[in-house]
């Protein structure tokens, strides 16, 4: 009988580590190419719509990210114009880089093409990722930074080659330019190894070196947050508000269960029993900050179950090593697995990918919100320029279209581009740093989102507005929801001071 507790011999194979299996291009290859099939379906989602206006105001840094992810989307904007597939060209190729990191993970590990297969394949059908990658955000490159910086610390760990830690500084340093969170994962990590045992085997001058080729790559981004007052800071607070608390802390727990495929959950379990039983402090050191990370992330940011997503691919990797052979001493081990996989696979592909006709999308809204957030901006764009062709000519030569939320600015300045409307103003995010438009203005064409977000918005309205009058309601073809569902365009006149003096109230972080 075989050790199913991951044949505690964890560095039973440290030496020069086998071929790449050829298996792990073809996953990241079908990964890729679904991700691609897939991209054109509903429409842009709304975090979407944000990064393509953030794509026209390129800059150093923003309020809620770094600026590689905005810069890809200035680049699809300058290679394929306004288009879903292309926009989401980018995170799919993340997402099969991220595949070929985990199974590249599980030969570091020792693995021969078994559980390099094995990785792989858990890699490619990890829900966070799937999910994560349908969508131009910036968590497909935040999951594909943390894995790739686990495989480096892994190969250290193997080899104790330290001139790794100046490819690490440098992937810390990519992926903080993506997402704030690689920079957490690196900190933290960092702290770990200079507080442990491994301190004493891989802790040197490229260490140090590594940190500055980290801090040197993010220096554009904090001299943006320090002209800006450290605007991510206050943004964090208001993300910690909305999402930590010790009422999130069981979402939190729970989610991390869906981070995988239900059934290589035993995986990563696996995994972590692995590293934890090494004899290489280095590989121990990942341990330490997994638990560590889920312990901050469950308390200040629990509803956002998706933060660890990429440490999971370390882990998959090192539990497909664990398991390699205790799972193949018997052939319905194995193919209990696969069935596992190939199931849950499917039912939660249905939930996080645009996989069902629009108009079954309603059922899912309330499981995952992405597919429901990708419809009905058509309309909301319809709608405004209507009520926009509505005004008289004279009164629109003196107004201002703005905003509540910054899916409904993208949605306008992006689906109604060329249509003669003017660029649309929003006071939340980084949208509020680019100003009023016109500070005169004596009309305002105001989108609000539906009562679930904005409950009393025509209240807030009358507070700066002396006539405010509703000229459309917002809805989609298919029933769904969401944000923007029951929302208004109001038309606002009769300001109580001037427009540019109340936008500095206006500002929304969230």
């Amino acid at each position: 009988m075989g050790d199913p507790r991951g044949a505690g011999k964890a560095d039973a194979a440290v030496g020069r580590p086998g071929p790449v299996d050829r298996r792990v291009w073809g996953i990241a290859g079908a990964v890729f190419a679904l991700l691609m099939a897939l991209s054109p379906r509903y429409g842009f989602h709304i975090d979407e719509l944000y990064f393509l206006d953030s794509a026209r105001h390129l800059q150093a840094s923003y309020v809620d990210q770094p600026a590689l992810a905005p810069l890809l989307a200035r680049l699809s904007l300058e290679l394929f114009g306004v288009s879903e597939a292309g926009l989401r060209l980018w995170p799919a190729l993340a997402a099969a880089c991220t595949v070929v990191v985990g199974g590249l993970t599980a030969r570091e590990f020792g693995g021969g093409r078994r559980p390099q297969f094995l990785a792989a394949l858990a890699t490619g059908t990890m829900p966070v990722l799937l999910g994560a990658a349908h969508i131009a955000n910036t968590t497909s490159y935040e999951i594909l930074a943390w894995a790739a910086i686990a495989l480096v610390v892994v190969r250290i760990g193997r080899t104790g080659d330290t001139r790794w830690w100046l490819a690490a500084g440098a992937l810390v340093g990519v992926g903080a330019e993506f997402n704030h969170l690689a920079a957490v994962f690196g900190a933290v990590l960092l702290i770990t190894v200079l507080l442990g045992p491994a301190r004493r085997t891989v802790a040197d001058r490229r260490l140090v070196a590594g940190i500055g080729i980290a801090v040197l790559m993010v220096l554009p981004d904090l001299w943006w947050q320090a002209r800006h007052g450290w605007a991510m800071f206050e943004m964090t607070r208001a993300l910690n508000a909305e999402n930590g608390g010790v009422g999130n802390i069981l979402t939190w727990t729970v989610g991390q269960l869906g981070m995988s495929c239900l059934a290589m959950v035993l995986l990563w379990a696996a995994g972590l029993r692995f590293l934890c039983r090494s004899r290489l402090p280095l590989w121990r050191s990942l341990v330490i900050t997994y638990a560590a990370l889920f312990v901050l992330f469950a308390v200040t940011t629990g509803a956002q179950v998706y933060y660890l997503g990429g440490l999971y691919v370390c882990l998959l990797a090192a539990g497909a090593v664990a398991l390699d052979g205790w799972l193949h001493e018997r052939p319905d081990r194995i193919r209990g697995l696969m069935v596992g996989t190939a199931v849950s696979a499917t039912l939660l592909a249905v939930v996080v990918l645009p996989v069902l006709p629009r108009s079954a999308v309603a059922w899912t809204y309330g499981v995952n919100t992405n597919s429901g957030e990708s419809l009905g901006w058509p309309q909301v764009a319809d709608a405004v320029q209507r009520v926009w062709s509505g005004l008289p000519p004279e009164r629109r030569a003196h107004a201002v279209i703005f905003a509540a939320d910054y899916g409904e600015a993208g949605a306008v300045n992006e689906l109604a581009r060329g249509s003669g409307l003017p660029t649309v103003v929003s006071a939340h995010n980084s949208e509020w740093w680019w100003g009023p438009g016109d500070e005169r203005a004596e009309t305002v064409v105001a989108i609000a989102p539906g009562p679930s977000v904005e409950p009393a918005y025509a209240a807030r309205l009358h507070q700066y507005f002396r006539h405010v009058r509703v000229a459309a309601t917002l809805s989609n073809p298919e029933g769904v929801h969401n944000v923007e569902w029951g929302g208004h365009v109001y038309v606002c006149t009769g300001l109580r001071r001037p427009w540019g003096a109340v936008w500095p109230e206006l500002r929304t972080y969230a």
